[in-house]
């Protein structure tokens, strides 16, 4: 992604970003199938709906050519936003309005942290 955004911010010639592009995309996919452990809940916890959000992002460059840069810029700002947040957030499901809980506790950790943040 990095090396994408440095593409356009310098404006190397679109055929040379294009394979960097779809190889953002793919990666982001097998990261995203990695990160849900196969979880459907996981697309609308907050940390599934943004990699959604910047997978949609960066599908869009091809047909926002001229807002290339503002998109690309706008995907790393989720990115680092989304990687920041506190995990009661970043497992926050706006279906059930909840931290959804799974295999490996409350949010993805030890269950530890979240249980005092409960009040348990």
């Amino acid at each position: 992604m990095g090396v994408l955004l440095g593409g356009h911010a310098f404006n190397v010639p679109a055929g040379s970003l294009e394979p960097i592009l779809w190889l953002t995309v793919g990666t982001g996919v097998v990261l995203a199938v990695l990160e849900s452990r196969f979880r459907l809940t996981w697309i609308h916890e907050a940390r599934g709906a943004l990699i959604l959000v910047k997978l949609a992002l960066i599908c869009a460059v091809p047909f926002a050519w001229d807002f290339r840069l503002p998109i690309l810029l706008a995907v790393t700002a989720v990115g680092s936003v989304g990687s920041h947040m506190p995990r009661r957030f970043r497992h926050y499901s706006v279906v059930y309005r909840r931290v959804i809980p799974n295999a490996c506790g409350w949010g993805g950790g030890s269950g530890k942290e979240e249980g005092r943040e409960a009040g348990r």
